[in-house]
Parts: structure tokens; sequence; C-alpha cells
């Protein structure tokens, strides 16, 4: 029998992340051509972090969890060396789905908003899996 994977995850944890854009967070990097702003696959990144901060130390050794969907509304350009900070907060537990709210801010503005489900994985199960399986099969949920 496998050990649960968490025993005191609460509705309402939450979880911070930051960051400084660099050159090589900006759209520019990511193959937009001479957009010299934060992209959004590194700020969606920086989600992620920010909802694994959250949950960071109350799940079982072992245990982890993984992206399975982001609705992201990505509001206002941020410059390179600007700060940006991602909150989320833990708003559902649904067995092994968890949903988060979040937001970004810069130094000036709120730059995006969005909903992010992660799911709790056994670590050790999930990657051999990866590795034996042809893309998109697989049991375990997320990427």
């Amino acid at each position: 029998m496998q050990p649960r994977p968490h025993t005191d995850l609460k509705v309402g944890m939450c979880g911070e992340a930051r960051i400084t854009v660099r050159e090589e967070d900006t759209a520019n990097a990511y193959g937009a051509e001479g957009i010299y702003v934060y992209a959004t696959p590194a700020l969606v990144g920086l989600i992620e972090s920010a909802a694994q901060e959250a949950v960071k130390g109350h799940l079982s050794e072992g245990w982890g969890t993984v992206g399975m969907e982001i609705k992201l509304k990505h509001l206002a350009p941020t410059p390179v060396g600007m700060q940006v900070v991602a909150k989320a907060v833990l708003q559902e537990i649904d067995g092994r789905r968890l949903v988060y709210s979040f937001e970004a801010f810069d130094e000036k503005e709120q730059i995006a908003v969005g909903v992010h489900q992660r799911y709790i994985v056994n670590m050790e199960r999930f990657n051999q899996r990866a590795q034996c399986q042809p893309a998109g099969k697989g049991e375990e949920k997320g990427g």
C-alpha cells in the first residue's frame, strides 16, 4: 500500500516567488524577435514556483506536484531589470488535484492573474513512467 502523499494541506495556503527580469527571460529569448519584455512562458514558470512554495514541506517524502493546466491573463509588459512577484493561493483540494488562484505584479502594476492546477505525484514513479512511456501515454498526469 502506498503512503498518503499529504497529511496537512489546507485551502488558503500561500506561496510566493520572485525574479528580476533578465535578457534570457524576455520574449526575444523565447523566439519573439525584438520584444524585450518578460515572456509569458517565463511568467508561467514563476507562477508554478509560487504554487509549489505554497505546499512545500507539506507533502510526504517522495511526493511532489506537477502542472496540469494554467489559465493566465498576461495583462502588462515588464522590462528587463524590473522585479516580478507571483503569489499563489491554494483554493481547492480534490484528492491529488490542487487548484490555485494566482496573481503577479511588477514594480509598477499587476501583470497577471489566473488559475493553475497541479497534481500530486509520487516522484519516483512519475519519473520512471516519463522515461518509459511513448509521448502522450502514462497513468500520471501533468508535466
